[in-house]
């Protein structure tokens, strides 16, 4: 029941594991015979030995397409994008150097002109960070969307990185070349689809098979759960409800027939090789960073995922997880532990072991046989750790009832408190009631600023870990020695409490030094960071303090020692606030009340944060110590609140000059952010103004 419902409610958590069987069934099955329907042109080591460093001058490159095209190649696809000019071209010299030559060669003219005699589809790359209004290449097909009724479930692409303009439009069709590998950084499932700008466009791979099969129409067919097929022609392309396709790799490295640039441009290979087929060309060359990592090889060239989706589109074996495999998936979790249960108990500890062994390689063998055999992925983990806990459930019922409180103890706090804390507890375990009850917290949320850009910047499952690892020891280190308990990690976020499971004096104060040191150790920490990982870490914390549910949380087979409650939504809450903000540290003005030292603290506002009708202040503490003695901050905040009295006061025109006069003066993105509130409602001439600013997102 238990394995069922995080199945049910919790996939995302336990799909990383589920994905590395299934690399290793890859390596268990190995390298697959590939045809010879597709062939890469590899931009090799060899090559620019030869040509010089890339990028080569593109009279040289046209000359490939020609050779390609002379020896019957069928379409020739390009993982590669001319997004500027050629800048070893004589006529761009001449241009520059303004030295008005008549007649020079124009590399980029010669390479259109190629592309416009030759079967080439162009590639090109779409941005899902930064916005831009560049327009993307024109397709020659009609995308239509039946049954669509609510939702986005195709990328939704923010900008675009074309092809220099006479260039693509020579070409007569292009695609996509965006290989997007999910959390652990490895590629499996590869977008067909993306939409930018309203309209849907095709990736390299699906654009070239498009148009070798001579289709003109696309239709992506919904239902409620998303993408139920893409249809092209008579033809259904199975695919995710996201419009991704789940890669059947061949193997790794160099699976697919490789052939040297500098062999085609020299004219010296077997033109019988190309005739008719699809061809690709990209680069394997360290030195290019165009390499990625798959199930069957930590370092794969990435032209070689689009030849595995061309050959997977070509023999319609791609992967695929149709709606239906979810009620597989429970009932194969239902009967491996309703088998280990009877078994258990019913034979021998022998029996049980040899019925246990054999139960784990049928579920094993049957998840292998219906991915290479009926190319259907169905789930391994959930019925594999149904077995095992089955097992360890009725196999260590008498172990459980042993020291009960003690082990309960560190199976709840061996990783969340400090060492002198835990030793406490065990010493003293009737000093922690570990029975639900409403407690006084305070709760504190940081999250990593920009870990998306982060994760792609170490581009490596090891040096993300790595990275993540040695920065949660540091802020782990600093809360453990302010008595602070760790909840959990989420991802890059760090959750804690103070007060729980030990009564902790001064628990707010506790916190709030765990965070000023941790923003104060930031500098120190980046020197380390950027000089293992090249760039700089910037981290947002919220800390509200209010009564939460503190205790075992879970069933009896599976339970975590935590808090919850409104309180501990508020913290997270907070957290989020510092982006909107631009600041590091929030507090509520429930934290606020509880402290008994001194610090320098500013209202920031007052909100009604998502999910909460009452609005709360927020504040940002500045720094420990008595305002009085920094005679700076203490002017700089003597301003600030008659601003932002003047603001509460609805006297806006009043508040935008105090505000235009701190943000000029202190350069403070608060100041400028409350201007422009100031300026709004003075145009929209506000009279019935409360002051609170309500927020519609997390």
């Amino acid at each position: 029941m238990i394995v069922g419902g995080a199945y049910l409610f919790l996939p995302e958590y336990f799909q990383s594991l589920d994905s590395r069987v299934r690399d290793f069934y890859f390596k268990i099955r190995g390298n697959e015979k590939v045809s010879d329907s597709v062939i890469i042109v590899d931009i090799d080591e060899k090559s620019m030995k030869a040509l010089g460093q890339w990028p080569w001058e593109r009279d040289k490159f046209a000359q490939i397409l020609v050779n390609l095209t002379n020896a019957g190649s069928g379409i020739i696809g390009l993982d590669i994008v001319f997004s500027e000019p050629d800048k070893t071209s004589p006529s761009y010299l001449n241009k520059k150097l303004n030295l008005h030559l008549k007649n020079v060669p124009d590399y980029d003219l010669i390479l259109a002109q190629t592309i416009q005699q030759t079967p080439t589809i162009l590639g090109y790359v779409f941005d899902f960070e930064n916005t831009n209004d560049i327009e993307a290449p024109q397709i020659p097909a009609v995308f239509i969307q039946k049954h669509k009724k609510y939702g986005e479930f195709l990328p939704q692409a923010k900008g675009v990185l074309p092809n220099f303009e006479p260039i693509q439009k020579a070409a007569y069709s292009s695609g996509f070349m965006n290989n997007i590998p999910d959390n652990s950084g490895i590629i499996r499932s590869v977008p067909l689809l993306i939409s930018y700008d309203m309209q849907i466009y095709p990736s390299l791979a699906f654009e070239m098979y498009r148009i070798a099969s001579g289709v003109n129409q696309v239709v992506l067919d919904y239902d409620t759960a998303g993408i139920s097929s893409i249809k092209m022609g008579k033809e259904d392309i199975l695919c995710d409800r996201f419009g991704r396709l789940y890669v059947n790799f061949r193997g790794g490295f160099k699976t697919f027939h490789y052939i040297s640039a500098i062999d085609v441009y020299k004219n010296n290979f077997d033109k019988n090789i190309f005739d008719g087929k699809f061809v690709l060309i990209g680069t394997s060359a360290y030195g290019l960073m165009d390499l990625r990592s798959t199930p069957m090889d930590n370092i794969v060239a990435g032209v070689e995922i689009h030849a595995n989706v061309l050959e997977n589109l070509l023999f319609h074996d791609m992967l695929y997880k149709p709606s239906w495999i979810e009620l597989v998936d429970l009932m194969l979790i239902i009967v491996s532990t309703a088998v280990v249960i009877f078994i258990l108990s019913r034979f021998s500890l022998v029996y049980i072991l040899i019925s246990y062994f054999g139960l784990v390689t049928f579920i094993t063998y049957l998840n292998y046989y219906m991915l290479f055999h009926e190319h259907i992925i169905v789930n391994v983990i959930f019925p594999l750790l149904s077995v095992v806990f089955s097992l360890i459930s009725v196999l260590g019922i008498n172990y459980m009832f042993e020291s009960r409180q003690k082990e309960l103890i560190k199976r709840s706090f061996s990783k969340k408190v400090s060492k002198q804390v835990m030793e406490d507890l065990l010493k003293n375990p009737d000093r922690a009631d570990l029975s639900s009850r409403e407690v006084e917290a305070t709760i504190y949320f940081s999250d990593i600023r920009s870990f998306t850009t982060i994760s792609e910047t170490l581009n490596s499952p090891k040096r993300i870990v790595d990275f993540l690892n040695y920065y949660m020891d540091e802020m782990v280190k600093v809360i453990e020695k302010n008595s602070g308990t760790i909840d959990k990690f989420i991802g890059d976020a760090v959750m804690a409490y103070w007060n729980a499971p030990l009564k902790i004096e001064n628990h707010a104060d506790k916190a709030l030094q765990s965070a000023l040191v941790q923003i104060g150790m930031r500098d120190v920490l980046n020197i380390e960071i950027h000089q293992k990982y090249n760039f700089d870490v910037d981290y947002g914390i919220g800390i509200n303090t209010g009564n939460v549910v503190v205790g075992e949380v879970g069933s009896s087979g599976r339970s975590d020692y935590t808090i919850i409650g409104d309180a501990v939504n508020l913290a997270s809450r907070l957290e989020g606030l510092c982006k909107a903000y631009k600041v590091r540290l929030i507090i509520s003005e429930f934290t606020k009340e509880k402290l008994t030292k001194e610090y320098i603290i500013q209202l920031l506002d007052i909100v009604k944060v998502k999910g909460k009708h009452k609005p709360v202040r927020i504040y940002e503490v500045l720094a420990e110590g008595k305002l009085e003695d920094n005679q700076e901050k203490y002017e700089e905040l003597a301003l600030y609140k008659k601003a932002h009295d003047a603001y509460m006061e609805a006297k806006f025109e009043e508040a935008l000059q105090l505000f235009n006069r701190l943000y000029k003066r202190y350069d403070k993105y608060l100041y400028q952010l409350y201007a422009q509130r100031s300026s709004h409602l003075l145009e929209q001439n506000i009279k019935d103004f409360d002051g609170v600013f309500e927020f519609k997102t997390k």
